[in-house]
């Protein structure tokens, strides 16, 4: 851009600046406002930079800003300004255009930009300058921090960013055509600031306690000096060069010289001794041209080496996205005093400053306190560094920082991110590409550093190294990250420099493996394998029946009984039901643990069931899941039985579960999939068996044919990996390939193919043993075309499978099937069947599964996909609820939510059928329930006698524990339990024609007693008090709901000692229970709370209840007076007629019960039964004891006095009720859990009425 195009007012600004008079600047009086006006300028330019061009252009930062810096620091308002100022324009270009543009205009633009950025670091080479900026940044760290203004750190910060920027500028290839050990702009510069002593501020900002918030521009600017070097070339720096050294040198100039003596030797054997005019004309036999003849070559023999088909046409052009990945690296030897400074750097850097700058930006990269692209500049200081400390007297301590496993996790975290990024963000594949190589690069230099430790003579830096191996070869990530790297290796998106590394890193990896596996007898690693686990609709399992459960559990029980309940040693200490080392959570344990009791009882081994039994309540003994501490031998046994007859979820096996079949699933399954850890012994051989693939040889291939740009050690990471697929895994066969065949073949040809021994040798190895399996198989020639896996090598090597050999064979369809299903299909194609497919399968002519039909149809081309064919998935077509189908299902709840199961009479009615999940869903957030339990169907109690199954949920509430279970419940199990209360209700005879609300006033005096007795018994135990703090904060929770309208969960927090304590005991939490007060769930809450559910009205009359009981009065009368006369308060619209026949049939529905205990009095107890219409008067005692247990006995709307009471109970016979008294007091004096489930019915029962 020419000068005079500068716009006037810009121009105006830059000659208020001053002017250079020789030497000196004279600044004008208006120097620091134009200043600041071409900030502003700065910052409202286009998109075309042009003030920033403009500025360049006129080199106002060469001739006003640098000379105002040097000669007039003093002034800071001016120094600040112009420093400021000097930042802005020295910013990337990249940075500016925010990429490289593809509009021609703009990359115009990009690169004038940039040419003057060089201009700007040229005119900072100077001393003068860094002087300058090195004693500014000096007297500001001179400062304390509580002296250090907001400006002080702000010119700090723009004085680092200043370097960074000048740093930053790359190097003009046209205008710097330097050779090796000459100094560049780059090395002036970096001797600029050498001299000025600014490199000393930087070590000093890297290292000092207080200055840590400079971590990330500090190790930036450090990256970028070291830009252009090489660990090597530092570390041999000044020093002479060793023996060995001079020898390399001597043996590459041998073999060059020896190449171009090849060279020399071959062209002289093609020419004649005689000179000849004329060129002659020549017959390749063998060759044949455009027609059916031979080729006729009309240039000397000499010549006929290069003659290809393709010679004289014109150069096909690839496309930009398939060329290949250009390598950006570009090496130099900057000059030797250069190199000598670096190096002093570098090993001051390491000895003081290293461990902790590194530790900084680690934890400011790991907190994300960096900006995007930081960790770039961490993983090269670890790849230099540690690269020039292995060179440097190998010390591990000053890198042991980046010594760890942390580290290893770290850059594989990172490497897995850069490939997936060069996956999504096509664009700027070339730039994750470059991010990526530097991961690996770090990633290499770990790997030789362990290596190095390894080698140490220090016994304990070799222990260090083997630990870190033993980290590194156990875990699955870190051994299997080169593996996947070459499988994903893409030559159009990666350079041929990232292979090299990537292959030499595998091959030092695979050479640490082998060593570490040489020196032990076993190997364990971990292993992960992804299992999905596939649930189908159709479930192929058989349960057994009733009676078969019945003939278990006898020959289960009287082997226990048998045995007195006594267990051996070995089956005590091989019961082990709960695995702390699995990631299984706890309550799926505790389930599996009951899956495992009920299999052993099913396969007939109680002692072992038994034993399993006692292991789990040991592990769970909370909520008395397997039963109490303290249990009786009977009572496990009734456990057991009922373990026995609850239906549990059992889990589909996970062997079974492996996906293992390529083909895409046509039925509907639900797939779960979950990683799998485990251990295994690891073996070498089988860990090489997995490179033995196309995908990996590929990139060796591609790598190998620059063999003669290689370098030696790489060409024998090529050929060792090469030969160990093909001699160690004896799969030469995965090498017959055409294109490795003419790369053997250029190798084998080259005139300094003595260079190559390795090489030579192996390509002779594998042509040698394709030429004895040529003559053997004569398929071998037609082969060579294709790459091959393993399985094809096998086919190969062993013999072809006839066709259709080892796969499932499938049935032909006719010409007359096929035209029925066109037919079937066009009939029924409009018909609005959900599933065409179905419809059509019982109406062929022969069977065939869904599977088969759906293929055929795709491929007669009925349909376009599978897809079109897809089974709809229950409740797919309805989504969204109108308001018409809102207020029905409102009216719906209206009418049925007092029923025993709210939401199963909801399902049959509503008219647009849903899952039970979505209108769960809708009800919750409709508002018409706060809680998704009071959806729950109320289950109840058995009839006595029956000895059906129980659901898991039935068998957790009947033990106490409080947990939710999924409303989704298979319609099978539904129907058997509705099944299950019509067997209850006739069973239970007339009494339920009198509807919930009877059955709630009878639950409800039943719960009033059972209260009663549970406070009677915490007065002994002493806790009066903690009673008396529930009772006054059930009342506080009614008048807070009373007061507000709404009811929350309140949390019950004891304050007192005593009252936590309570909160401890097991008595205690049998009371809360039976209120109605939530236990805390796992995990998520630490208190008891008060549900929601109860009304106002119900706290109060159960605080009631809790008033202490009164030990000096007689007890039947202050219990039974006060138990009926709450039991009255709660009941209403009591039918008098119907009680004396109710309690009669609940009284023989009890006695029935009773009898399958007491075999020996079945016949006097039905007698007695029977015979319970009218009798005498039962005796004073009697009616206390009968009284105290009626409420616990009877299913009955008990609205009567004590007297109605006695004269029930007396129509009993007194041989029957000395039984009956008998088996009462058994009832109450065991705690079977039996008692407890009826509890839990009863709470549950009492939530439905309110």
């Amino acid at each position: 851009m020419d000068l005079y195009m500068m716009n006037c007012e810009l121009l105006a600004t830059c000659s208020a600046l001053g002017f250079l008079e020789g030497d000196i600047y004279h600044k004008e009086p208006d120097c620091l406002e134009s200043v600041k006006d071409l900030i502003r300028y700065l910052r409202h330019e286009d998109d075309t930079r042009d003030i920033r061009q403009q500025l360049g252009a006129g080199q106002i930062l060469q001739n006003d800003l640098l000379p105002i810096i040097t000669q007039h620091t003093q002034d800071k308002p001016l120094f600040d300004a112009c420093i400021r100022l000097m930042v802005n324009l020295t910013q990337p270009a990249l940075l500016c255009f925010g990429k490289v543009p593809d509009d021609p205009a703009f990359r115009h633009h990009f690169l004038q930009v940039t040419s003057y950025l060089q201009a700007y670091k040229e005119a900072f080479a100077d001393e003068k300058i860094f002087t300058v900026l090195s004693e500014t940044l000096y007297n500001l760290l001179q400062l304390d921090w509580e002296q250090r203004a907001e400006e002080d750190n702000l010119l700090i910060e723009r004085i680092l960013l200043l370097v960074r920027n000048v740093l930053h500028v790359p190097a003009d290839p046209y205008e710097e055509k330097n050779v090796d050990d000459d100094a560049s702009i780059h090395d002036k510069l970096l001797w600029a600031v050498h001299m000025s002593g600014l490199d000393d501020l930087l070590k000093f900002l890297a290292c000092a306690q207080s200055e840590q918030q400079w971590s990330f521009h500090i190790l930036e600017i450090i990256s970028l000096m070291f830009r252009d070097q090489t660990p090597e070339l530092l570390v041999s720096a000044g020093q002479a060069r060793s023996a060995q050294e001079k020898q390399k040198d001597m043996q590459e100039l041998e073999l060059l010289r020896q190449k171009e003596l090849a060279e020399k030797r071959s062209r002289t054997l093609l020419r004649g001794t005689r000179h000849s005019r004329f060129r002659g004309s020549y017959v390749i036999q063998g060759l044949k041209s455009v027609g059916e003849k031979d080729v006729i070559f009309h240039q000397g023999l000499h010549n006929y080496k290069n003659y290809s088909h393709d010679a004289g046409k014109a150069v096909r052009r690839v496309p930009k996205r398939k060329q290949m990945a250009q390598d950006s690296e570009s090496r130099r030897r900057s000059a030797l005093n250069v190199r000598l400074f670096l190096r002093e750097f570098c090993i001051d850097f390491l000895e003081n400053c290293y461990n902790r700058l590194m530790y900084l930006v680690k934890e400011g990269l790991i907190r994300e306190r960096a900006q995007q692209h930081d960790e770039t500049y961490y993983l090269w200081a670890l790849t230099f560094f540690m690269a020039f400390n292995r060179g440097q007297n190998f010390r591990p301590d000053v890198v042991s920082e980046t010594m760890s496993i942390r580290t290893f996790h770290f850059i594989e975290k990172n490497i897995t991110n850069y490939y997936e990024m060069i996956l999504t963000d096509r664009n700027d594949a070339t730039s994750w590409s470059r991010r990526m190589h530097l991961a690996l690069k770090a990633y290499q230099e770990l790997l030789l550093t362990v290596n190095e430790m390894d080698r140490s003579k220090d016994e304990n830096i070799r222990h260090s190294s083997n630990v870190i191996k033993s980290n590194i070869f156990y875990l699955m990530e870190f051994r299997e990250i080169f593996l996947t790297l070459l499988r994903k290796f893409d030559e159009r998106m990666q350079p041929r420099s990232f292979l090299r590394d990537l292959v030499e890193s595998t091959h030092l990896f695979l050479r640490m493996l082998e060593r570490f596996c040489k020196g032990r007898n076993s190997l364990v690693v971990q292993k992960k394998r992804v299992k999905r686990r596939k649930r189908s609709k159709k479930s192929h399992q058989t349960e057994p029946t009733a009676e078969d459960l019945e003939q278990t559990w006898q020959i289960v029980s009287e082997e226990l009984r048998s045995s007195a309940f006594q267990l051996s040693e070995s089956l005590t200490e091989g019961a082990v039901p709960f695995d702390a080392a699995s990631e299984t959570p706890v309550n799926e344990q505790r389930t599996e643990a009951l899956v495992r009791i009920q299999d052993c009882i099913m396969s007939r081994s109680g002692p072992e069931a038994l034993s399993l039994l006692r292991a789990a309540r040991a592990v769970w003994p909370e909520g008395d899941t397997f039963g109490s501490v303290e249990v009786e031998p009977e009572e496990e046994l009734e456990l057991l039985k009922q373990i026995l007859f609850t239906k549990l979820p059992r889990s589909v096996p996970l062997d079974s579960a492996l996906e293992e079949e390529d083909g895409v699933e046509l039925e509907e399954e639900e797939e779960l999939e979950s990683v799998a850890v485990s251990e295994t012994e690891f073996n070498f051989l089988d860990f090489i068996k997995r490179f033995a693939s196309p995908q990996v040889v590929r990139p060796y291939i591609i790598l190998l044919r620059s063999y003669s740009q290689n370098s030696s050690h790489t060409n024998h990471c090529i050929a060792r990996m090469l030969h160990r697929l093909a001699v160690d895994l004896k799969m030469e066969a995965l090498l017959y390939q055409l294109s490795i065949f003419s790369l053997f073949n250029k190798i084998l040809g080259d005139p300094a193919a003595s260079t190559y021994q390795e090489l030579v040798t192996f390509a002779k190895y594998v042509l040698n043993r394709f030429f004895v399996f040529a003559a053997k198989n004569d398929k071998a020639f037609v082969e060579l075309l294709f790459w091959k896996n393993v399985g094809a090598v096998r086919e190969m090597t062993e013999g072809y499978n006839k066709e259709g050999e080892g796969t499932k064979k499938k049935s032909k369809w006719t010409p007359e099937e096929q035209e029925q299903l066109q037919r079937l299909y066009e009939e029924y194609r409009d018909s609005g069947v959900p599933d065409v497919v179905e419809t059509l399968l019982p109406l062929l002519s022969s069977s065939r599964t869904r599977r088969e039909v759906v293929s055929h149809m795709v491929s007669m081309g009925l349909v376009d996909s599978v897809k079109d064919l897809k089974k709809e998935k229950k409740g797919t077509r309805i989504v969204l609820w109108t308001e018409e189908q809102e207020q029905e299902l409102q009216i719906l709840f209206e009418e049925f939510r007092d029923s025993d199961d709210v939401l199963g009479n909801i399902l049959k009615r509503i008219t647009a059928k849903r899952s039970r999940a979505r209108i769960v869903d809708k009800i919750l957030s409709m508002g018409l329930v706060s809680d998704r339990r009071d959806l729950y169907k109320k289950r109840q109690r058995s009839a006595p006698g029956k000895s059906t199954g129980m659901t898991e949920e039935e068998f957790f509430d009947m033990t106490g524990e409080s947990q939710e279970k999924d409303m989704d419940v298979q319609e099978e199990e539904e129907d058997q339990s509705e099944q299950d209360e019509e067997d209850n209700e006739d069973l239970a005879g007339n009494s339920v024609k009198r509807g919930p609300k009877g059955m709630s006033r009878e639950i409800a005096s039943e719960k009033i007693h059972s209260l009663r007795n549970m406070v009677q018994t915490l007065q002994q135990q002493g806790l009066s008090g903690p009673v008396l703090w529930l009772q006054n904060c059930l009342n506080r929770t009614a008048d807070d709901r009373e007061e507000d309208g709404v009811s929350h969960p309140v949390a019950l927090v004891p304050l007192t000692e005593e009252n936590e304590d309570a909160m401890e005991n097991r008595a205690f939490q049998k009371l809360l229970r039976t209120i109605g007060i939530r236990a805390p769930s796992d995990g998520q809450e630490s208190f008891w709370r008060i549900s929601p559910s109860l009304s106002v009205d119900h706290l109060r009359k159960l605080a009631v209840s809790l008033d202490p009981v009164e030990e000096t009065a007689p007890e039947g009368d202050s219990e039974g007076n006060k138990d009926n006369s709450l039991a009255v308060e709660m009941e209403e619209d009591d039918d008098d007629d119907d009680d004396q026949e109710l309690r009669a049939q609940a009284l023989r529905a009890l006695l029935l019960s009773r009898q399958r205990k007491h075999a020996s009095a079945k016949s006097k107890d039905s007698a007695s039964c029977e015979a319970s219409s009218d009798t005498a008067e039962p005796s004073g005692h009697t009616e206390e004891r009968i009284s105290k247990k009626r409420s616990r006995v009877l299913d009955d709307d008990d609205d009567d006095d004590g007297d109605d009471h006695q004269r029930d109970i007396s129509d009993v016979d007194p041989l029957s009720r000395r039984n009956f008294e008998r088996s009462l007091d058994s009832d109450h004096e065991s705690p079977a859990p039996a008692k407890r489930r009826y509890k839990r019915v009863l709470s549950d029962e009492e939530d439905e009425d309110n």
